[in-house]
């Protein structure tokens, strides 16, 4: 059986034909990232991950995670690859070459993930959170810290955590109970417990590495008095040593749906009053510090869905064109027509449509939001800063929320095409959908993105990033109208636009009234039509460089892409995007039901 990850000929569209990656070498930030080195970078991360990672996939989902008194062993062949993803020095591409890294564009390592995060990113968590962890260090820690951490963390010799969630405070961090008290010599000493801990306990490294959210005794309650501690599991002397066992007990790991390979753990900190941590950053400043990081999180975590729907997008047509069952319909009645692979069946051929045009707007999306993370770091102009931060900061509830839902749907839909057999352990459907299902909850539930974006980034800096984000899509509607072809579609996305930009106004405008639990009750729908609007863009973007290409003659091998691109456009604006408009209309009503209800006519 094949094994799939990321299409290549689709993650160069959207690198070199689509954002023009190689154009960001003409800064000397990214001087040396031409297209022949970003290739080379990315035809790496795809042999590492077809030849290494991808056999971990099954293994690790079937072998799981063992406890034993305080210690977790993760899957066996988890070794081999964490050493070659340390080797390749693969955990902190976008960091500085000082402490580590490899310091190349954002856009350049979101390919290299898909194929990496892609092939078992219950494996990837670990170096995952050791970067995000990393970051921390590097963006609050003191001089100090970061001698003795950061080289450690970005090149995967020691891995790191993120330590917020407790049992009475899920997504209301502000209820943590977690204390730190202030010891003569300048650390803390740490007490509580937490929960549902990503790879809070394991066999990989020597060292795990914990940034740890706790409330300064004395300090306010809310999340106004949280502040961000860093403390590893054994102590590190100031001549970079390992010290004693610091008191950081994990006491079992959870039982999961899926991700079976990565170790979701409860951790005990200072039960026996011995855990000490370091502040990171300022006190009472934690969440402010944890913020930072969560539109990386939560574009991983897109990602983490991602990945396993575009495996699930390729499994499934591969099989389509392979399982032969029932007579084509144009020859029902011919009793002595053969049967044909089912790809030639048009509901599968919906199914299919549904899943390609997913695949290929969600990839353009993640790859853009890189893009413009690029930006941010190449321009010295404050305004084009702000602005890139700006659609940056509106498109990540989306990124996570509307793609892991949507991600999801791709994976239920593989399944279907299997059929029986997606249902099974014989193939890899089963797995996909169950891995897929945690990244519609953790690092806030999409319930909770859907309130980020009506709440925080629909009124950010008075509405200047999103009209700034509605100018880069109405640059995609000017060309596609002047492109033969897709007038219609152009004007499709146009009225899709004008109608959005009424449907913020009232959202906007009805959160702020009376009515504030009609608008939140509806935060979830607006998500989905704003991420409707989003991928309509990007694959119009597709097919606008797609169609340009053909009429200016595309090699041979290139054509049936090409026209998939286009085709891709035409099947989400006529088919989906009318369904957005109708989601549009139900949220102008806002009606209440949902709010207005009694909570005992619930029934139960």
């Amino acid at each position: 059986m094949a094994q799939y990850i990321a299409d290549r000929r689709d993650v160069d569209f959207v690198l070199h034909e689509q954002l023009q990656v190689e154009n960001l070498s003409q800064h000397e930030t990214f001087a040396e990232f031409n297209k022949k080195t970003v290739d080379m970078i990315v035809s790496e991360a795809r042999n590492l991950a077809i030849k290494e990672i991808l056999p971990t996939q099954i293994l690790g989902d079937r072998e799981g995670c063992k406890f034993n008194n305080g210690a977790v062993t993760v899957p066996e062949s988890f070794h081999r690859a964490y050493e070659l993803l340390k080797e390749g020095e693969w955990v902190a591409m976008t960091e500085d070459p000082e402490w580590g890294g490899q310091g190349m564009p954002t856009t350049v390592a979101l390919a290299v993930s898909d194929y990496l995060v892609g092939a078992n990113y219950g494996f990837m968590i670990y170096s995952g959170l050791t970067h995000g962890a990393g970051k921390l260090v590097e963006a609050f820690g003191t001089d100090k810290q970061k001698q003795l951490f950061l080289e450690k963390m970005y090149t995967g010799e020691w891995t790191g955590t993120m330590l917020l969630t407790e049992p009475e405070a899920g997504s209301d961090v502000g209820a943590l109970t977690t204390s730190a008290v202030k010891n003569d010599d300048g650390t803390y000493s740490i007490t509580g417990n937490k929960i549902f801990i990503s790879g809070g306990e394991h066999d990989l490294s020597e060292n795990i590495v914990h940034p740890v959210l706790a409330r300064i005794e004395g300090a306010p309650e809310g999340s106004k008095g949280i502040s961000l501690f860093l403390v590893p599991k054994f102590w590190v002397n100031d001549d970079g040593s390992l010290g004693e066992f610091n008191d950081v007990v994990c006491t079992g790991i959870e039982e999961k749906m899926g991700i079976h390979g990565n170790s979701t753990c409860s951790l005990t900190l200072g039960g026996k009053g011995k855990c000490r941590g370091t502040l990171l950053g300022e006190e009472n400043k934690g969440m402010r510090a944890m913020f930072l990081m969560m539109n990386e999180a939560r574009l991983l975590v897109g990602l983490q869905g991602f990945g396993c729907a575009s495996s699930a997008y390729m499994y499934a047509v591969d099989y389509a064109r392979q399982r032969i069952q029932g007579k084509n319909l144009l020859q029902i009645l011919d009793k002595n027509a053969p049967s044909v692979p089912i790809i030639q069946h048009p509901d599968i051929r919906r199914q299919l449509m549904t899943m390609k045009v997913y695949v290929e707007g969600i990839r353009s999306l993640l790859y853009y939001i890189g893009m413009c993370e690029d930006r941010i770091k190449i321009t010295e102009d404050m305004e084009e800063k702000t602005k890139y931060q700006g659609i940056v900061d509106v498109l990540i509830p989306i990124a996570k929320g509307y793609v892991t839902d949507r991600c999801f749907e791709v994976c239920s839909h593989g399944i279907q095409i299997y059929g029986g057999y997606g249902y099974i352990q014989d193939y890899p459907m089963e797995q996909l959908l169950r891995d897929c299902r945690i990244t519609m909850i953790y690092e806030g539930t999409n319930g909770i993105q859907a309130m980020d974006l009506l709440g925080r980034k629909l009124g950010l800096n008075k509405g200047k990033p999103i009209l700034d984000l509605l100018g880069e899509i109405q640059k995609t509607i000017a060309k596609a109208k002047e492109t033969a072809g897709l007038e219609d579609f152009a004007a499709r996305l146009e009225g899709a636009i004008n109608k959005l930009g009424e449907v913020a106004l009232h959202m906007g405008t009805t959160a702020m009234s009376p009515k504030v639990m009609n608008a939140f009750a509806f935060a979830y729908p607006f998500m989905e039509v704003c991420g409707d609007v989003i991928m309509s863009w990007m694959l119009l973007w597709r097919a606008t460089i797609a169609a340009v290409k053909l009429d200016n003659g595309a090699k041979r091998k290139d054509i049936p892409f090409y026209e998939g691109q286009i085709k891709s456009a035409e099947f989400f604006l006529c088919t989906i995007l009318p369904i957005t408009f109708g989601k549009m209309k139900a949220i102008l009503a806002t009606n209440g039901a949902a709010v207005e209800m009694d909570e005992k006519s619930f029934g139960g």
